[in-house]
């Protein structure tokens, strides 16, 4: 029955008029920029945050247009993956593995039919499982002390990127760089300014929100100036959006399946969509691949990943609301964004602030509803706006930009560091460094050096405190079989290019 209050609570707050018009806005637009390949949940939302600040939206209406942007990108990627073989994002990499198969072989309805389906499905049990198990993660919260939260920080460190390929030495790379830019400013402790190069507007450290918007937005146009601006391939056309509703409804097996594993992989902490739809997809096909049709357009591999990386992304707001760890890169910008708006996430947001969390959970169920419906019918529409080409749009996210960033605090200094964020950026990129690490250095540096602190001043300065309560044990140990797992997938892939002929 709480539950059943507080979603009542939610759902009072959802259906206000401005936030039922953020939520449209929001879907629709996320579900454009996921179709563009390249841009995908990350930039989305990074683009549209100084949108939040610029109109002086509270946190309520702010984290609600994010997370329907966040929804809508995850539907949207996989529009570019089944017509034109190109991901919009890395978690819709696997549909491009069945998904452009049926399309070339006339069922491009049906493939995007099964992937709106199964990623409302997805997205539907992993709500489910927000409503019912974040509030009790955050109760037993209450229970971790500094040095729990400690242990908490260096598992999400160790295991963010890790599962889902990305190399460990470049991922490590940016997860230090982040903690040192998180040092930035006065010391907690002692109040000595640490490298701010006698800047007193580097005094309070860098403005999280500044960072992540030179950091995605900034990059982005950087990489866009570099390239050949040339027409995009043709997508497969698209005759009717009216699907074969027995082969819709064959998956149904494979879409609760990859519900269920992408919502656990996207409670881990830093592990994503990306790690929900590989998953997914993997156990998929070793359950149902057996005419070795899988790759070459068999519907079961459109609807796991879409399930999965659709749960996962849901799944990911769990660790983010209960702990204040975000699940993912994009749960990891809009913790930044919360920060900014000194809303702090983690055991006592559900008692401080219900009609934020329940409203946002309320948000969800509605949104998934409203892309459900905005993904079906007018699927044609959606395609043809995918022919925007992307140097035609980026002017527009620039001006959002640097009018967002300037509007948080009326400093053209921010603007500077927005501009050296977006250098940095460009750099990393360019040495295939993912900028995700270096996110949740940034966000949680400063958490992590505090818990470490605390818990050291309990025990006088004794290290062993680290490892004396239980709850860190387990953490310490889930980090290891994290890291070993990583380990033998990197070595597994490695053995398979090499004999590969």
């Amino acid at each position: 029955m709480e539950i059943l209050s507080s979603l009542g609570l939610g759902f009072s707050v959802a259906v206000q008029p401005l936030h039922l018009t953020l939520l449209l806005f929001g879907c629709f637009a996320g579900t454009l920029i996921g179709a563009m390949p390249g841009l995908g949940p990350v930039n989305g939302v990074a683009i549209l945050i100084p949108l939040t600040f610029a109109f002086g939206f509270d946190a309520t209406a702010s984290l609600i247009l994010l997370s329907a942007v966040y929804f809508g990108c995850m539907y949207g990627g996989r529009i570019s993956s089944i017509l034109l073989n190109i991901p919009g994002d890395e978690p819709a990499v696997m549909t491009t593995l069945d998904g452009y198969p049926m399309a070339q072989q006339g069922q491009a309805a049906n493939a995007l039919a099964i992937s709106g389906v199964a990623s409302f499905v997805g997205a539907t049990v992993a709500i489910v499982g927000l409503t019912l198990f974040a509030p009790l993660l955050a109760r037993a919260a209450i229970y971790f002390g500094p040095a729990d939260y400690f242990a908490l920080y260096v598992m999400a460190f160790a295991t963010i990127g890790g599962l889902a390929g990305v190399d460990p030495r470049k991922t490590l790379l940016s997860a230090l760089i982040g903690l040192m830019i998180a040092t930035i400013g006065l010391d907690p402790a002692t109040g000595i300014p640490r490298y701010t190069g006698g800047s007193f507007h580097l005094y309070d450290g860098i403005d999280p929100i500044v960072a992540l918007v030179g950091l995605f937005a900034i990059s982005e146009l950087m990489f866009l100036l570099e390239k050949t601006i040339k027409d995009r391939d043709s997508a497969i056309k698209l005759d009717t959006w009216i699907p074969d509703l027995k082969v819709v409804f064959g998956t149904a097996w494979a879409t609760v399946r990859g519900s269920v594993v992408g919502f656990v992989a996207g409670v881990l902490p830093g592990a994503g969509a990306s790690l929900g739809a590989v998953m997914s997809y993997s156990i998929e096909k070793q359950v149902s691949n057996k005419n070795g049709t899988f790759g070459k357009g068999d519907p079961k591999g459109v609807a796991a990943p879409e399930a999965g990386n659709n749960s996962a992304s849901a799944g990911a707001l769990i660790p983010m609301l209960s702990l204040g760890v975000p699940g993912s890169g994009t749960t990891a910008v809009m913790l930044a964004m919360l920060i900014s708006l000194n809303v702090q996430p983690g055991p006592l947001l559900f008692e401080r602030q219900p009609d934020l969390v329940w409203g946002l959970v309320a948000s969800l169920y509605m949104a998934n509803v409203m892309l459900l419906v905005l993904n079906l019918p007018l699927i044609g529409l959606f395609t043809r706006l995918m022919a925007v080409p992307t140097w035609a749009l980026m002017p527009l996210v620039v001006a959002i930009s640097f009018i967002g960033v300037y509007s948080i605090s009326n400093s053209t200094f921010d603007l500077y560091i927005m501009i050296g964020f977006g250098v940095l950026g460009y750099v990393l990129r360019k040495l295939d460094i993912t900028l995700v690490p270096l996110v949740l250095g940034l966000l949680l540096g400063a958490d992590m050096e505090n818990n470490l602190r605390r818990a050291l001043s309990i025990s006088g300065g004794d290290y062993g405190v680290l490892v004396a309560s239980w709850i860190s044990v387990v953490l310490y140990i889930a980090t290891a079989a994290f890291l070993a797992l990583s380990v033998w997938l990197a070595l597994r892939d490695r053995k398979r290019a090499a004999d590969a002929p």
